[in-house]
């Protein structure tokens, strides 16, 4: 059936039958992509029905669709001119998140959560303005709902006094299980089928539908029927199974909310356990909890990237929370933690800690509260445009008060780790690295809150080299390049991305011409631009090296490397034209 799918029109005159085959085709199309590039499947699997009646009953483009997070626009994908992204021989160029270049159909490039509805207010209010007539239709998830920004969507939409419907797309799941008082009006809802007398929604002044049965083509379209050019905002809350059609990712829905490729066909098998920074960092928690400190950690919906499986949040018990989809409260939370006498650890990706610059700024280093910070994948990658994690440390490093470590083996980690716990003085990042784990068997002794103290690894002459965090290494075959060369290159490992070891730098003055600075991340407000304003007023030689200020789109990261010129051959090529 999917292969007479071109566009939504092609569904029109299909009858129930025909768009159940069509839903059946769909789970297949996104069983296949996800196993073999991985992805989004158990959002997905769970939207399908919802979505084939959304395109029976609304006119995309003309109707707007906007997506919260992308988490479940791969059926509506497959309805709109791009299975060739799902079925057979894949084709890659089809992103698994919402993009304007790819099709009229989607409105926005969207990769993080509770943004949908307020972008799709803001598309409602310009037609109005221009005294347009369609529908907008914002989706979100229960999960998305937590966040801070779909409150402020929620609140503002609710007077537009015009058409604005908004999705709730209710599988009683965000990644791990869904928490806060939100959650206990939705299973209000839910339980009595949408009747509740309590029903935030209603409160807010929004029509309100409810649908139990979410994987019902014909009962979705009969809802959806209801909505169709109303006048005022409406919720349409539908209920649906994460995961539908599989029966491991509807039984266990968090492992499967996104899953790499392969799953199909992997095996039950008994892995050697590798040690890892997560793992290594799960064991530094754990004994503080055993030695009864008031350890707080703290996520916000995605524990798994971390490794904090069941087991190890069931184990710390009171001592860990999950805030949901919130990472401005996380942070927030955070401070008061710390103020408050606990010891808070929150961890987060270098992704989604870019929502919370505000409250890091004012909540925890105006307040210079100690809270610790974990910052995981922070470095250049081949992913989706949504999800880069290069711009962390020039974003971070710049607020008053904040220490940002860089580690560059387990050692290190451990030793700054244990020194942000236990200070009191300043709220510290660290930036977990994302190589696998690097270890030199030789306990770091460095003592951390002597601040911006860089360690000469290896005395040279004429060239030093920085190499900062998950870039040492780079460094080290670096050095070894411009050996062969005659070069004799100093090997210098920053550890603090906040600030400048002067007296270090000064001295380089005495031997040396060159300097190179590399960093996993953005160049622009970055490490190396202030090693080279330091060097500025004299004759030194700086190099930078790091990525471009750009949104770089599932690029091959040795490409990227290319680009940047961070390959040990290309960076000695650029030093000896200058040494």
């Amino acid at each position: 059936m999917l292969e007479k799918i071109n566009s939504p029109k092609d569904i029109q005159n299909l009858n129930t039958q025909d768009l159940k085959e069509l839903a059946d085709d769909i789970r297949q199309g996104i069983m296949n992509r996800v196993n073999k590039v991985g992805g989004h499947l158990g959002p997905d699997l769970g939207i399908v029905e919802t979505m084939i009646a959304l395109h029976k009953v609304f006119d995309s483009p003309k109707d707007k669709f906007v997506f919260d997070v992308s988490h479940q626009c791969y059926p509506h994908k497959m309805l709109t001119g791009r299975k060739q992204g799902f079925v057979g021989d894949i084709d890659l160029k089809i992103s698994g998140f919402t993009n304007p270049k790819e099709s009229e159909h989607d409105m926005f490039a969207i990769g993080h959560c509770s943004t949908s509805i307020s972008l799709a207010c803001g598309l409602a209010k310009a037609r109005d303005l221009k005294s347009e007539n369609y529908n907008v239709i914002a989706l979100i998830g229960d999960g998305s709902l937590s966040g801070g920004e779909a409150l402020e969507g929620l609140n503002n939409a609710a007077v537009l006094d015009s058409n604005f419907i908004v999705v709730l797309n209710d599988n009683e799941m965000s990644i791990p299980e869904n928490v806060g008082g939100i959650y206990k009006n939705l299973e209000d809802l839910r339980s009595t089928k949408g009747t509740a007398k309590n029903n935030m929604f209603t409160a807010l002044g929004y029509d309100y539908f409810y649908e139990d049965e979410g994987n019902d083509i014909e009962k979705m379209i009969k809802i959806f029927e209801q909505v169709k050019d109303s006048k005022k905002p409406a919720v349409v809350h539908v209920h649906t199974l994460k995961g539908k059609g599989y029966k491991p990712a509807e039984t266990e829905k968090e492992c499967f909310h996104w899953i790499m490729p392969g799953f199909l066909n992997q095996q039950n098998t008994n892995a050697e356990v590798v040690e890892t920074y997560e793992s290594i960092t799960k064991d530094f928690i754990l004994n503080k909890k055993e030695k009864n400190d008031p350890v707080a950690v703290v996520t916000a919906a995605t524990p798994g990237v971390f490794g904090f499986d069941k087991e190890f949040r069931k184990s710390l018990g009171k001592n860990y929370t999950d805030v949901a989809i919130s990472e401005e409260h996380a942070i927030a939370f955070a401070s008061g933690l710390a103020k408050n006498g606990a010891k808070p650890i929150v961890a987060l990706t270098s992704s989604f800690i870019q929502r919370t610059y505000d409250q890091l700024s004012q909540d925890v280093c105006l307040n210079n509260s100690p809270v610790t910070i974990l910052v995981y994948w922070g470095g250049i990658s081949g992913a989706d445009m949504t999800h880069l994690c290069t711009f962390d440390m020039a974003m971070i490093s710049n607020i008053p008060n904040l220490v940002y470590l860089a580690p560059t083996c387990k050692e290190e980690y451990l030793a700054m780790l244990e020194w942000s716990y236990q200070q009191n003085n300043y709220p510290v990042l660290i930036r977990v690295p994302k190589n696998p784990l690097v270890s030199t068997g030789k306990k770091d002794m460095t003592d951390y809150s002597v601040l911006n103290k860089y360690v000469i690894e290896e005395q040279g002459n004429q060239v030093a080299i920085l190499g900062l965090g998950t870039f040492f290494q780079l460094g080290k075959q670096v050095k070894e390049e411009l050996k062969i060369k005659g070069i004799n290159a100093s090997l210098i490992n920053p550890k603090f991305i906040t600030g400048l070891d002067t007296e270090l730098l000064e001295n380089l003055k005495k031997n040396h011409k060159v300097v190179i600075t590399l960093e996993d991340g953005e160049l622009d407000g970055g490490f190396g631009e202030k090693i080279a304003r330091f060097y500025g007023n004299s004759e030194m030689k700086v190099l930078n090296y790091g990525s471009f200020k750009e949104f770089s789109d599932r690029a091959d990261l040795k490409d990227l490397y290319k680009k940047y010129r961070l390959m040990p051959d290309l960076i000695v090529e650029d030093v000896l034209k200058i040494c």
